[in-house]
């Protein structure tokens, strides 16, 4: 299959989905490795300042992969009770056809519930924009019978050659947490996202709801009396994701023992298997690296390449001594 058809068929399924679709987030396979895309009460949950990074390539045997950029930075702040964070995501799809940026704003605030329980509650405030490069598009009419895609198209381009929509968009979200057990629900895009290319045209993005809650079992006596990092640990988790009619659970597990962090988890759709996602992290002193790798068990195979998902994160010292507050104990990756 030539790069012409893969990009007139990707462009098909595209310009259909302008009148019919409604769209989905880009997602993460390592949910702990990127806070706050999950979670925006998660904005200065590590207490000092924390650069993250993160990459995603999903599906790249198929043309047109999806390839998503992600980047945020949080710390908490004393005066404020809270922390602050701002997150930047880029994704890219169908070889940058279709393009969409987003820099959002955090804020956090702490409340303490109980000696061993918190509870952070977070508002996040954003800036989309979504691109179609029209000159990058195919079309029927440009087939020729002998020449195959050799014609002008009649199609008329938008000024700029480009479609583009832009919009404001809104999250919040909720954590419970103590030194072993946390519980979080977020909800994304509050207020109706209209990402339709054409004036008068509708597409809203639909809301997204995240549940997740884990627990921490420490597997040495000691650690059983009194958790510290080092005391190696198992921790399951759940995650529920709905958007529009689309839902998924994902079922995990990790095994930690400093500086290594291994984990495996189970995504399922209500109408059956998605992917099996194995995972290694490595952590130390102020820096972390996560790998995994998504195994798809549904229709799609391994035809699909699976998904490849990198993150990174650094740690910096405390512009001022640090207060004694709780970390939220949730896995690295």
């Amino acid at each position: 299959m030539g790069t012409k058809t893969r990009t007139f068929i990707f462009a098909l399924f595209m310009l259909v989905g302008m009148q019919v679709m409604r769209g989905q987030d880009p997602h993460f396979s390592q949910f702990y490795a990127n806070p706050l895309y999950l979670n925006p009460a998660f904005a200065g949950s590590n207490v000092c300042p924390r650069l993250v990074m993160n990459y995603r390539n999903q599906w790249p045997s198929i043309p047109g992969s999806y390839v998503t950029y992600n980047a945020s930075f949080d710390m908490h702040f004393e005066a404020l009770n809270g922390g602050l964070g701002v997150i930047l995501s880029s994704d890219r799809a169908g070889e940058g056809v279709l393009t969409t940026q987003q820099a959002s704003l955090i804020y956090s605030v702490r409340i303490r519930v109980t000696q061993e329980f918190f509870i952070k509650a977070g508002l996040q405030a954003g800036y989309f924009q979504k691109h179609l490069d029209f000159n990058r598009l195919t079309f029927s009419d440009q087939i020729d019978s002998r020449w195959g895609f050799s014609k002008p198209t009649k199609e008329k381009a938008p000024p700029g050659g480009v479609y583009s929509t832009n919009d404001l968009d809104f999250a919040a979200g909720i954590l419970g947490f103590s030194k072993k057990f946390f519980v979080g629900f977020a909800a994304h895009h509050l207020i109706p996202v209209n990402e339709a290319f054409i004036d008068g045209n509708t597409s809203y993005l639909p809301m997204k709801l995240t549940g997740h809650l884990g627990f921490k079992i420490p597997l040495t006596e000691a650690g059983r009396r009194r958790l510290r990092p080092t005391d190696p640990v198992i921790a399951p988790n759940l995650l529920y994701m709905q958007q529009g009619k689309f839902s998924q659970m994902n079922y995990g597990l990790y095994f930690e023992r400093q500086p290594m962090i291994f984990g495996v988890w189970y995504r399922q759709f209500f109408q059956g298997s998605d992917a099996l996602i194995l995972l290694v992290g490595f952590e130390y002193d102020k820096f972390k690296f996560g790998y995994s790798y998504d195994i798809t068990v549904s229709e799609l195979s391994t035809a699909s390449g699976g998904a490849h998902e990198i993150s990174m994160g650094l740690k910096f010292n405390c512009p001022q001594k640090k207060v004694r507050l709780h970390e939220i104990s949730c896995p690295s990756f």
